[in-house]
């Protein structure tokens, strides 16, 4: 859920603060890009050379750069964060941020911020259960802000109670669950059929295709951004998945994909089947490799199953299906007819004759025409931002 966030940590003055080490560490390995605030009391628990080379990024703590003169821009700041993260928080801090105070550069951060901000309490617990403290607390969360509660435990001073900061792997898990519940697809069940089939000929040899299963792939990270539990069914392909939570069955042939497609249907909200299916099998198989004896050899061909024809027949009313098309000629009449043949919702079009689109490539150029034959055409472009484009128009679809 974090993955290509930009993260603002704001460190304050706090015994706890030699936790945002961990917490940057966690961030940068989800893979958010995060950059750090402290005020100038928390340099004197933890460096900003640690965390600057935690989070590969400079560390600010003064509106200006002493040696350069260069202004840290709070404004910018603000608006380059796609979420803010005040851990460990004071009960100072948070009374600076409550009353509207901005006398050093995290205060003007926060005041300056466009995006959700989060905040992780740490202090003592007579200062935490000080009325003045949660009255803090309560104007904060009144203005949207939502805060992390500190946990039980030993405290600085040797008492025992609230007031410890929630520790780094609480924070990550916290956040994680709170931008999951903001996206569009939670909830929803998403199957995707990536990569070629290879029908065997014998133990050595099979019919296949060019398919690389990058487009598939991007589809099954995007789905799985927007919040989807997504099921990838892939052919033989040497692709890795950066995305956690993705489940992924490897498949070979079409009747594979076919019976790992059927299992996971039921119950599905979209399916998109990107998958370059074998449209034909060898009739029979040798179970010995087939020696090279005479000049001439002929194979006898049986078809596959169409996969995207039996899902289409199966769909029922809200589930979403989508097919693709790759063509060579008679683009958009070809595709047409598998629209309305496979009872698909949309189907997404490209041409081998567009340079770099198609197989293997890192971009593709398409086409999405939807069941009442509206067109829409895209640029040449990256297949994760074609990916995107396809999951819109589903988004369009669900509402």
């Amino acid at each position: 859920m974090l993955t290509n966030k930009n993260i603002l940590l704001g460190v304050c003055g706090s015994i706890a603060s030699y936790k945002s080490a961990s917490l940057v560490r966690l961030l940068v390995k989800a893979g958010a890009n995060v950059r750090v605030v402290m005020t100038k009391d928390a340099c004197n628990f933890i460096t900003p050379l640690t965390l600057s080379t935690l989070s590969k990024n400079p560390v600010l703590s003064n509106y200006s750069d002493p040696e350069t003169g260069s202004w840290n821009n709070h404004v910018e700041l603000g608006l380059w964060g796609d979420l803010m993260i005040i851990a460990p928080a004071s009960a100072n801090t948070l009374a600076k941020f409550a009353n509207g105070l901005c006398d050093n550069l995290l205060t003007a951060v926060y005041l300056s911020a466009k995006c959700p901000v989060y905040f992780a309490p740490a202090m003592d617990l007579d200062m935490w259960k000080h009325p003045a403290t949660q009255k803090n607390i309560s104007t904060l969360v009144s203005f949207g802000n939502t805060m992390i509660q500190p946990g039980y435990g030993e405290l600085a001073s040797g008492l025992t109670g609230e007031g410890r900061m929630a520790e780094p792997e609480a924070i990550l898990e916290f956040l994680s669950n709170e931008l999951k519940k903001k996206l569009p697809l939670k909830g929803k069940k998403a199957l995707v059929t990536a990569g070629p089939t290879y029908e065997a000929i014998d133990p050595v040899r099979f019919i296949g295709n060019h398919s690389s299963g990058k487009m598939g792939f991007a589809i099954a990270e995007e789905l799985a951004a927007l919040g989807a539990s997504v099921v990838l069914v892939s052919g033989p392909t040497s692709l890795k998945l950066s995305t956690q939570g993705i489940k992924r069955i490897d498949v070979t042939s079409a009747e594979e994909m076919l019976e790992a497609a059927l299992d996971n249907f039921t119950g599905t909200d979209i399916s998109i089947l990107s998958a370059a299916v074998a449209d034909y099998r060898p009739k029979d198989i040798s179970l010995n490799k087939i020696k090279k004896d005479s000049s001439e050899f002929q194979i006898d061909l049986i078809k596959t199953p169409d996969i995207l024809a039996t899902l289409g027949k199966q769909k029922k009313p809200g589930q979403v299906l989508v097919g693709f098309a790759l063509e060579t000629n008679n683009e958009e009449e070809n595709a047409i007819k598998k629209l309305e043949k496979k009872n698909l919702d949309f189907i997404v079009l490209n041409s081998l004759k567009d340079e770099g689109a198609g197989f293997k490539n890192d971009s593709n150029k398409i086409t999405i025409i939807d069941r009442k034959l509206n067109k829409e055409t895209f640029d040449l472009k990256p297949k994760t931002e074609v990916a995107a484009d396809i999951c819109k128009k589903v988004l369009d679809l669900l509402g």
